[in-house]
This record gives C-alpha cells, structure tokens and sequence, in this order.
C-alpha cells in the first residue's frame, strides 16, 4: 500500500491485524494537500468574502475594502449633511430639534418648517443628486471618455427644452417629466446619427454631442425670449437648475426611475467592467457589447430626464460624482453606488451653500455647481493620463 492509493477522504481506522503492515506512508495522509486550504479558495487581496450554506448549496460574495469603507464614507457624509440642510435657514434649528421636527415630535412651527419646506426639498436633491452622477458614470464607462456625461453631450439640453416647451404651455400639454425624457431621447438618437455610433468614436461622439446641446440650448433661450415677460422670469431659475418648489408628481417619477436604474445598474456592473476594454476583449470575455451599451445608454437617458423635469439641468454633478466615487474607490470595477452616493452629496452639499451664502437671496444650485464644476473641469483636463485608472 503506498501512499498515491491514499485518498483525501478519510478512512476508517485498521485493524489490529493490518496495522502492523502499515508503513510510514500513512503518515503522508496528514500532510496532504487536501488538508490545506486550497489557494483559489482564498479572495483576492484587498477584498471582504462574505459565504453562507443553505442546506446543500454554499455561496459567496466579494466586497472590495476600499470601494466599501468609501461608500460607508459617504454615507456617513451624507448624513451630516443632510442633517445640516434641515437645520440651516432662515429659521435655524438645533440637530436635535430638527430630528424632532422631521419625527413630528416638538414645537408645531419646527414640524412644518422640517416636514413641509425643507424635507421635499433635500429628497429633491438626494434624488436628483444620484440620478445624475449615476448617469454621468453610466456615460462615462460606455463611451470611455471622462468627459462623455449627459450635460456636455447635449442630453440635459435636449431634455431642458422640451420640458420649458412644456412648462411654457407652447402647443403641448404633457406634464414635465414625460417631456423631458422626449427630449433626452431626441437629443441621444441626433447624435447618435451624427456620430454613427459610440464607444470606439467615443470623441466623435461628444463632439456632435456638444453641438446638438448648443442648439437644444439656443432654443431653450428662443421659448423664453417668445413668452410673456412673467412666464419667462419665472421659468429662468428651474433653466439653471433649482431646488425650491419642485413638483411632487415629477418627484415621484424620479424616485421610480433611481430605483430601476439603479437595480439595472447594478445588474449590467460585470458588463460595464469589461466595457472600459476594447469591443474585442469584452466580446472576448463574453460580453455582448451592443446589448450591454445600449441598455446603459438606456438608463443614463431615463435618469438625465427624469432628473431635469425635477432640477433642471444640473450638468456638473454627472461630472463631479462620479469622479470623486473614482479616487475614493479601487479601480476593480465600476464604482456605481459611490458615484449615485457622492452625486447626492454634492447635490444637497450646493443646495445648502446657495441657500445660506447670500442669505435671504436664494442662488440656484445649478449656478453653485458650475462655479465648482469649472474648476473641477480644468483639473480633469489637466491631470496627465498616466495618472488616469479605468
């Protein structure tokens, strides 16, 4: 008997008679390599492994540390902040007050203030926040440009005018958010024609987006300037993009819409992680790269819309987001519920400096964001590419 007839099973144990023919090759079943654990058992270095067994089946998840403890991160930010946004105004309230208020607890005055004004106001940017930011990222890894988000590439314009047509009362009667995604939709399939496809002509692609949104623009300026002068006046803050009474309805679109999107996100995140590669080698890897790109391109269009019939068109945070979820989080994969969690951030984080800087005049999230967003801009550009993780 020799120690290759040995098996990782155990056996049960000789008798007496045999055991005396046992030679030392017995003591090879210890060290066996089956008694080890085995290393493709291991998780990569950087990861958490999470496994459970129900009944006969085991399975795992793997949690990146880093992309991980960011997103515990910015919840955690986005918490403060948050907080601070029900508290600051012009009506100041201590963070204990405003949880009261927001519960429907204490003085009468704090729970309408927390629940009628400044509640629906920081869901609204919450939403928001993370529909764009996911958008951009969405944006981004499918034309594999940093520079490809759906402000630049003419998809908020497109969206913007339809919606201020319908605001406007021009010839439509459909309510914002449906508009809004007609005219993201109009604005994507112009440039798609323009640009014949995307992801290998991902410049070609932003190039004629940038010009399809400066004509979605010039007419956005075209409705204003034919309206009556109060119609105009009370449509130009939601153009550059606002938080202050924002529709509800149009909210409730919104949060179906970040709900699903995020779900499809999440689903396609294997195939947008093999999309930052060439069409071959994520064909390669088994990735059907036109069904994969066209249902991202897909939810990037609903959320832009979505997001414009409540904001107006935000068009940094797609910018922003994203990038921050990047230089948070490892380059294993796609960081899309970091950069949802860091767009929602910068959106509330805006909104609560153009409420207080200027304080009682009100400045526009939008215009908060691209005083940011330049600059933010510029550094992107001028970063050099080596330094760039895909």
């Amino acid at each position: 008997m020799t120690s290759r007839s040995l098996s990782c099973a155990s056996a049960p144990p000789p008798s007496v008679g045999a055991a005396t023919t046992m030679t030392t090759s017995t003591v090879s079943m210890t060290a066996s390599p089956c008694d080890s654990p085995s290393p493709a058992a291991r998780p990569p270095a950087g990861t958490w492994q999470l496994t459970w067994r129900v009944r006969d089946r085991r399975g795992s998840v793997l949690f990146d540390r880093r992309g991980t403890a960011a997103n515990l991160g910015l919840v955690v930010a986005l918490a403060l902040a948050a907080i601070a946004s029900l508290c600051a105004g012009s009506l100041p309230l201590s963070p204990l007050a405003a949880l009261q208020g927001l519960a429907g607890l204490g003085d009468p005055m704090n729970v309408f203030v927390v629940r009628e004004l400044r509640l629906s106001r920081l869901i609204a940017g919450l939403a928001t926040g993370a529909a764009f930011a996911l958008a951009g990222c969405l944006m981004q890894t499918l034309a594999r440009n940093r520079l490809a988000t759906p402000g630049i590439i003419g998809i908020d314009n497109g969206a913007t005018a339809f919606a201020v047509a319908s605001v406007l009362g021009v010839g439509v009667g459909l309510a914002p958010p449906p508009m809004a995604l007609a005219g993201a939709v109009t604005a994507t399939v112009i440039t798609f024609a323009l640009a014949s496809d995307i992801g290998t002509r991902g410049y070609r692609f932003l190039v004629a987006g940038i010009g399809v949104g400066a004509i979605f623009g010039a007419l956005t300026q075209l409705l204003l300037a034919r309206v009556a002068i109060d119609a105009a006046n009370a449509a130009y803050p939601w153009t550059v993009g606002s938080l202050n009474a924002r529709d509800g309805a149009s909210l409730v679109w919104l949060e179906i819409g970040l709900a699903l999107g995020l779900v499809a996100a999440l689903w396609l995140k294997r195939d947008l992680a093999c999309l930052r590669f060439a069409d071959s080698v994520a064909t390669g890897l088994g990735v059907r790269v036109k069904r994969s790109r066209y249902a991202a391109l897909g939810v990037s269009i609903a959320l832009t819309g979505l997001a414009v019939a409540v904001a107006g068109p935000v068009g940094m945070v797609a910018l922003i987001g994203p990038e921050i979820a990047r230089q948070l989080s490892s380059s294993r994969g796609v960081p899309l519920v970091g950069a949802a969690l860091a767009g929602a951030l910068v959106m509330v984080s805006a909104d609560l400096v153009g409420r207080l800087l200027v304080a009682p005049i009100e400045v526009p999230v939008g215009i908060v964001t691209a005083i940011v967003g330049a600059p933010f801009l510029l550094w992107i550009l001028l970063r050099p590419a080596a330094r760039f993780r895909h």
